[in-house]
């Protein structure tokens, strides 16, 4: 038995060191070295330039507005959707979560094309008011916040539902009944008990935003981030200025890594206090007040839906027939057709495929090894590792996931972009192999917590039962605990999978022409301005994702 664990420590291990100790390892040595001399003038010399500073301190900015506003958004719906009931809730409910299914860089085309200063919004109003000019333009900080608070505010929206529904009724009840006021409650009894989700929604809001390069790319103007200065400074060849920017970005994502981590501990334990009865929804009985909720409702939809319908609509304009016209002056099918029927355009759909379903795929093999040495015992016992090498494993597996897709991309080029100690002359940049290998560091961590999620609910008894019956280890993990945990694993398996989809950060810096993915496709046509063609790729990307997180989260009901 402890041989058999023994060898998945070995895999977990290797796999850990080439993918996250080596590539970080390497990036942060390089950043302080200058002349084969090890020094902090690459510090001094970056963090003096008003650019830098200008980028940090933009992208902090960036990132607690948008925590702000996303809040402000996300937790008065989780309320009114979990707490009242009135026409249509179920549909709307439903509706909100839809930027979930939006990858960043399809989400900010279809920003562009409805509300850009050339997009179908702007042109209705400069055509209503008889403007010359169009009334706003899609750029710097206010494109920025609104942008972010559109694809970002269902993680408040999520984490507060889920812990509406975890908490006990009965407190807050009892609280009213001892004379306490409605903002007594909220601010002492129901406040306190979600503050957990409240802060996980918080961090990882934080972390996304600041990973954050496709809407800064397209309309972020003059504003400065870290994430495109990185992508500048490679473009322009100064790597030295892009692996230091590297380590400054790491640095600020793992700190709140380590805030996530230190309050894990405090969500369990209000989960773990909530015994009572969720409360049930009420009705909105005055007609006035069910008309308001559902008007807001409506509302909210339509401005959820028109993005996504903008897209779906020029997605079948002909190129060249949208040009100063509000809509396109013509459609036709020949977008669909070209990106199904060239092999040059649907190479893409091939690659991007394949990458995600390797990637993907070797995160759930790679799964079971590391979810096999963290689980416990039946004495609630590490059933391997000590409880420090338990933590510091699990820290070591979330650190890719806690990195933006800049800083992973730049580790993992710079380690391995030349001969290494690990790979000796295998070169790995410029070959199919890197994006895999980028999606699986990527993403690996969501499979892991999923399956980590399903194994810990699988009583330990029942394998140990299997064994004392005569059953071998490998019959045990076939025959018992595969069947129970299968459901989860290919849930974290299959989110994964759709997010290396539309992944763009990552693939832009080491993408090479035999390994193109959507993404890329997506970027050039826009370059090219063929919008139509950009459109229709996107269509596309999203019903695929639609389809796979619809059977994701049937596999995690059934769990």
């Amino acid at each position: 038995m402890k041989a058999d664990r023994l060898a998945l420590f070995v895999v977990a291990i290797v796999v850990l060191v080439y993918g996250v100790i080596y590539p970080n390892t390497a990036v942060v040595l390089s950043s302080f070295e200058r002349a084969g001399s090890w020094t902090l003038a690459n510090y001094r010399e970056i963090l003096g330039q008003s650019v830098v500073i200008e980028a940090i301190v933009s992208s902090l900015g960036l990132s607690i507005a948008t925590v702000v506003l996303c809040a402000l958004v996300g937790v008065p719906l989780a309320f009114l959707f979990e707490r009242f009931t009135f026409p249509g809730r179920r549909l709307f409910a439903a509706i909100a979560g839809l930027p979930l299914v939006l990858p960043p860089l399809v989400g900010t085309v279809a920003f562009i094309f409805l509300a850009g200063e050339t997009g179908i919004l702007a042109h209705s109003i400069q055509n209503l008011l008889g403007l010359e000019n169009p009334p706003w333009r899609l750029t710097g900080w206010p494109a920025l916040l609104l942008f972010h608070t559109y694809t970002m505010y269902p993680f408040f929206y999520v984490f507060t539902g889920a812990g509406l529904r975890r908490i006990d009724a009965s407190l807050a009840e009892a609280a009213r009944s001892l004379g306490g006021s409605r903002v007594f409650v909220f601010t002492r009894v129901l406040a306190p008990q979600l503050t957990p989700s409240l802060i996980a929604a918080a961090l990882l809001t934080f972390m996304t935003s600041m990973a954050s390069f496709s809407a800064p790319l397209l309309f972020g103007g003059n504003v400065r981030v870290l994430t495109l200065e990185i992508y500048t400074a490679r473009q322009r060849g100064d790597t030295t200025m892009a692996v230091t920017e590297t380590v400054i970005l790491a640095v600020i994502s793992l700190a709140a890594l380590i805030a996530f981590q230190r309050y894990e501990g405090t969500r369990k334990f209000a989960a773990a206090t909530m015994k009572g009865a969720p409360r049930r929804r009420v009705t909105i009985a005055s007609g006035k007040a069910r008309v308001l909720a559902a008007t807001a409702a409506v509302i909210f939809a339509i401005v959820l839906v028109l993005p996504v319908a903008t897209l779906f609509l020029v997605s079948f304009a002909q190129e060249g027939s949208w040009t100063t016209q509000t809509l396109p002056a013509a459609y036709t099918l020949e977008n669909y057709q070209r990106i199904f029927s060239d092999p040059f355009a649907s190479e893409v759909f091939f690659n991007s495929f394949s990458m995600s379903a390797v990637a993907a795929i070797a995160a759930l093999l790679w799964s079971f090894c590391v979810v096999t040495l963290l689980v416990k015992t039946k004495r609630g016992k590490p059933a391997f590792l000590g409880q420090t090498g338990r933590r510091l494993l699990s820290l070591l597996i979330l650190v890719p996931w806690a990195l933006p897709g800049t800083v992973v991309a730049v580790s993992v080029a710079e380690a391995y972009g030349q001969p290494s100690l690990l790979l000796g002359s295998f070169v790995l940049v410029g070959t199919f192999w890197i994006l895999p290998v980028v999606y699986f560091l990527r993403f690996m961590p969501l499979v892991v917590r999923a399956l980590q999620a399903s194994m810990e609910q699988v009583d330990p008894a029942l394998p140990e039962a299997a064994g004392s019956l005569g059953a071998r280890a490998w019959q045990r993990f076939a025959r018992v605990t595969l069947p129970l945990v299968w459901p989860g694993a290919v849930a974290g398996t299959l989110l994964a999978f759709v997010i290396a989809l539309g992944e763009y950060v990552a693939s832009v810096l080491v993408f090479v022409p035999v390994n193109r993915p959507i993404s890329i496709a997506i970027a050039s046509e826009l370059r090219d301005f063929n919008v139509g063609a950009a459109a229709a790729y996107g269509v596309v990307l999203i019903v695929i994702i639609s389809l796979s997180m619809a059977v994701a989260g049937k596999l995690e009901r059934k769990r």
